[in-house]
């Protein structure tokens, strides 16, 4: 087997004289929900540098619609929280984990409303929601379904207003630098190597990395994530000899605006919260086929019942109906989802609202302790590029963006303090790296991105089977030998460079994973299998 996945340490060749050097304490790479907090927190400490991909507003977390968890209700309790957590994450969640974000959760929406964050409440009390997974209304939303954006917004305001924060925008991180002296028998972060559309390739040298990069929807041709989320981060810790968890485990999200030819954006889970019913082709409400608690069913199952559904009545979509909750009132409740509904001719409450599953969100990532380590010195995870325990396999709605606040500030605060425990002098290392030059064809790029994304929706989506897993890596590897050897010079060509190593990692780990727990589901293992009762890890130094 060729393994080209594994050959490269750097995507690129670099000799660290003759680029330009920047020095910070701290270097945050992802400017989400949890790279924000994790930066906020580390400027407590000593300098702090945030590197984004692309603009501060374009992440996964500015787009979330639904809300935010957490317990602000005497008729619910922490206990029942974990309870759900627990059950939705079938038997993989690690409970200590589950309990710390659970317990922290309300000190950080209270915290978020000290920092200006606005919402929905009638002046006493919060607005609360329920959705899927559930057991009572606990989800704090802002502006209907612009909870996301709100929070990013409060969260951004404060880190313009952090002494010793920098913000690096429209900067690309290429890989994370490893200096094999620092660690001892192993290796340490330094910081990272990065290329900024202005000023070219850089160094960043830091006493403390925390890794926020956001998510890999990109991965999949349906999916609600926005461009910028593929998987940048998954590899770049891979090549780093990061151990990353459970990277079988994506998350499809059961309901997304189905327009054939238009991208597709999410329809919330709340939506259903709210009285919403999925009807198939002829009209006919099907969930109570397939659970008994119909709509509020954990998202695994609605978005199988509805591929199912789907494929029973031959129909490209099922449609959700809100006749119930009245058109001016789902307006009111959810204006960005009206909108973008009315752009299409869609009147909600009226019409019916298409919709097809599409994948939304990553569980797997770079394993880390309840302190947000990695396995790697010096670098922390947080956020959708981590692995944390949290979710098993198979988040509860709306837990995501309270456990990037929560490992968000751990991540920042563990950093921050390491660095009065480091004697060290930050200094620029004489490292470098030279990649030998290619021998092979050069294949279309954006074509292979395509491809890959068309061949992960049909083989590796919220179905699978042995045939289809073997198939997607005999592809992969083959696309690998003739891109993964290029040297490229524009992010979009190594963000396809790092989607084809993340979906390498995906395939081979839901081909190993001979059962079906969560949102991992396999046609020719469809039992959930309690030897499996464990996470799976991959590495360079333990390749799938």
């Amino acid at each position: 087997m060729d393994r080209a996945y594994l050959k490269r340490r750097y995507l690129v060749s670099f000799e660290a004289r003759r680029l330009p050097h920047i020095f910070t304490d701290v270097l945050v790479i992802g400017g989400g929900a949890a790279g924000l907090r994790a930066a906020i927190e580390a400027a407590k400490y000593g300098q702090a540098l945030m590197i984004v991909k692309s603009a501060m507003t374009e992440s996964n977390s500015s787009q979330a619609q639904g809300g935010i968890a957490a317990v602000l209700d005497e008729r619910d309790s922490p206990a029942l929280h974990v309870a759900d957590t627990l059950a939705v994450g079938a038997d993989l969640c690690d409970e200590r984990v589950v309990e710390k974000v659970v317990g922290e959760a309300a000190d950080h929406i209270c915290e978020l409303v000290e920092w200006g964050a606005l919402f929905d409440s009638n002046g006493e009390r919060f607005d609360l929601a329920r959705e899927g997974g559930h057991s009572q209304r606990r989800i704090v939303h802002a502006h209907g379904d612009a909870t996301g954006w709100e929070i990013i917004r409060a969260l951004l305001e404060k880190a313009r207003q952090t002494d010793r924060l920098k913000i690096f925008d429209h900067c690309f991180v290429l890989d994370l630098l490893t200096d094999p002296v620092e660690g001892g028998p192993g290796s340490a972060c330094v910081g990272a190597i990065c290329w900024h559309q202005r000023y070219g390739l850089q160094m960043i040298w830091a006493r403390q990395t925390i890794l926020a990069s956001g998510g890999a929807g990109a991965l999949w041709r349906e999916t609600t994530n926005p461009p910028q989320a593929t998987a940048d981060g998954l590899a770049i810790a891979f090549r780093a000899g990061v151990t990353l968890a459970d990277m079988e485990m994506m998350q499809f999200h059961p309901t997304a605006l189905y327009i054939a030819g238009a991208s597709r954006s999410l329809i919330s889970e709340a939506v259903r919260g709210e009285g919403g019913k999925l009807v198939d082709k002829f009209g006919r409400r099907f969930m109570g086929d397939y659970h008994s608690d119909c709509e509020l069913a954990p998202r695994d199952v609605v978005a199988r019942a509805i591929l199912s559904q789907m494929l029973k009545t031959a129909g490209t979509h099922v449609s959700l109906d809100v006749s119930q909750i009245g058109v001016e009132q789902f307006a009111k409740r959810f204006p960005r989802i009206t909108e973008q509904c009315l752009k299409f001719g869609i009147e909600p409450g009226w019409d019916l609202i298409p919709v097809r599953p599409a994948a939304h969100y990553m569980i797997g990532g770079a394993h880390v302790d309840i302190e947000g380590r990695t396995g790697l010195e010096r670098l922390y995870s947080c956020g959708e590029s981590a692995c944390t325990g949290l979710h098993g396999a198979n988040r509860l709605g709306s837990n995501s963006l309270i456990e990037a606040l929560v490992f968000g500030r751990q991540c920042g605060r563990g950093a921050g303090e390491s660095l009065s425990l480091a004697n060290d002098k930050l200094a620029a290392k004489d490292l470098s790296f030279v990649n030998e030059p290619s021998q092979r064809t050069e294949m279309d790029v954006l074509d292979i991105r395509n491809s890959l994304r068309a061949l992960m929706w049909r083989n590796v989506g919220p179905t699978r089977t042995s045939e289809r897993l073997a198939e997607t890596l005999e592809i992969i590897d083959f696309w690998c030998r003739y891109v993964l050897d290029k040297q490229f010079d524009q992010p979009c060509d190594w963000e396809v460079q790092n989607m084809l190593t993340a979906a390498r990692l995906i395939a081979a780990s839901a081909l190993k994973r001979t059962e079906s727990r969560g949102v991992h589901f396999r046609e020719d293992f469809p039992d959930t299998d309690p030897a499996w009762r464990r996470h799976l890890f991959v590495s360079r130094q333990s390749p799938p």
